[in-house]
């Protein structure tokens, strides 16, 4: 048993001082720290300096550690021009991210108070960094190929990957599926991962309409992915449209990324089956796409968290950064309601669509745990200065840990 003294706590927008916590791996206890010392004597204390807040550790549920490598390679503004960058640089990226490379992105994301990240792994080369981070991962075994001919194949290097990811047993990681796109997947390969996804209780995302792009090529065929496929593909039409694709979906809860370009029928879909649309403005900004439309998932009810893509579409993996791009750029959202938001999604709300008990600071909870050294006493606007203000992280734990 241990206890932690800290002379603020920060959870699901609530602000309490004089509070101290008794934790193992999950919280045991909050109370006066008094109170807890004769509750558990024999415990380790640790009391914090002045000015320190304690908070639930953040989560990144959309991640790409692969790409990590890339900084000046790629091509930004026009997801297409994007697109054809990936495609002509993509051996030298996957190539140039070797293990230190992508153990280098996963430990900066620890230092800015990542406790937890959704790895979307398209190769498996980011396997062995991800069972050897401090972080609790969910590694989303990504499945893509839209030939049939090439179903049978794709499908087996799929399974062959999540089998793997399988195999690894530490504390604090899940194998999941990613169904890359519905335009990207063949309905053939999307049927046959989702009966692993429903057999054996699998977390599952995908990436939804992303761009323009992807609008006109699943509702007409045509537009700027028509040359792309036939060229490159040899296909002239799409292999499913967007309601088929999230018909797919209808019995699991599933984090969607991006969903700029969704209608109203199909976030009211998305609505009805209780996804999670995953926010990444920044990739969203770089990739000439738009910003997402939060005051229309907020009227459908619909649970939004934020992440920040990978380094092949951002410039850093850091969640207040993320967050503060956020807030400048829905520029009509009530400041402070929508600086708390914010910070909901990336603790609680994604600990939630995760399936993952963490993302709060009460009894039960994983002890997921970041400090952060405030410059003077916080006060009601907190949420907005923490994500304005950038604050030092000086510790981070993880199920009870102390890993910084």
């Amino acid at each position: 048993m241990k206890i932690i003294s800290p002379n603020y706590i920060y959870s699901n927008n609530i602000l309490i001082s004089n509070i101290a916590i008794a934790y193992e791996k999950q919280i045991i206890k909050l109370a006066p720290l008094d109170e807890l010392k004769k509750e558990f004597p024999n415990s380790k204390i640790e009391i914090l300096a002045k000015n320190s807040l304690l908070m639930p550790g953040l989560i990144n549920a959309h991640v790409h550690i692969e790409f990590s490598a890339n900084k000046t390679e790629l091509s930004y503004g026009d997801f297409m021009g994007w697109l054809y960058s990936v495609i002509e640089n993509r051996e030298e990226l996957i190539g140039g991210c070797d293990a230190s490379c992508m153990s280098k992105a996963i430990d900066n994301m620890l230092k800015s108070g990542i406790t937890t990240f959704g790895a979307v792994s398209s190769h498996g080369m980011d396997l062995l960094a991800c069972e050897n981070a401090s972080q609790n991962v969910v590694f989303f075994n990504e499945l893509i190929g839209s030939q049939a001919t090439m179903a049978d194949a794709l499908f087996g290097d799929f399974l062959s990957r999540l089998d793997a990811s399988k195999s690894v047993k530490r504390e604090g990681f899940y194998p999941a599926v990613a169904i890359h796109s519905p335009y990207s997947v063949h309905p053939i390969l999307i049927k046959k991962a989702l009966k692993i996804v429903k057999n054996e209780g699998l977390k599952l995302t995908a990436h939804f309409m992303e761009s323009k792009a992807e609008r006109d090529w699943l509702d007409k065929s045509d537009g700027d992915f028509r040359e792309f496929f036939e060229n490159l593909l040899k296909q002239k039409t799409a292999v499913s449209d967007s309601k088929e694709f999230l018909e797919y979906f209808n019995e699991h809860n599933t984090l969607l990324t991006h969903v700029v370009e969704a209608n109203e029928e199909e976030l009211q879909t998305i609505s009805n089956n209780n996804h999670t649309v995953i926010h990444c403005p920044i990739s969203n900004r770089l990739l000439g796409n738009k910003i997402l439309n939060i005051k229309e998932l907020n009227d459908k009810n619909i649970n939004w968290v934020v992440a920040t893509d990978g380094l092949s579409s951002n410039y850093k993996l850091d969640l207040f950064e993320e967050m503060k791009i956020s807030l400048f750029s829905h520029n009509d959202a009530p400041l402070l309601e929508f600086a708390k938001a914010l910070i909901d999604g990336v603790t609680i709300n994604a600990a939630k669509a995760l399936g993952l008990n963490t993302g709060e600071i009460i009894k039960g909870k994983n002890s997921d745990m970041i400090i952060l050294d405030l410059d003077s006493e916080p006060n009601d606007e907190l949420a907005i200065h923490l994500i304005l203000h950038r604050y030092n992280v000086s510790s981070v734990y993880i199920n009870g840990k102390k890993e910084i």
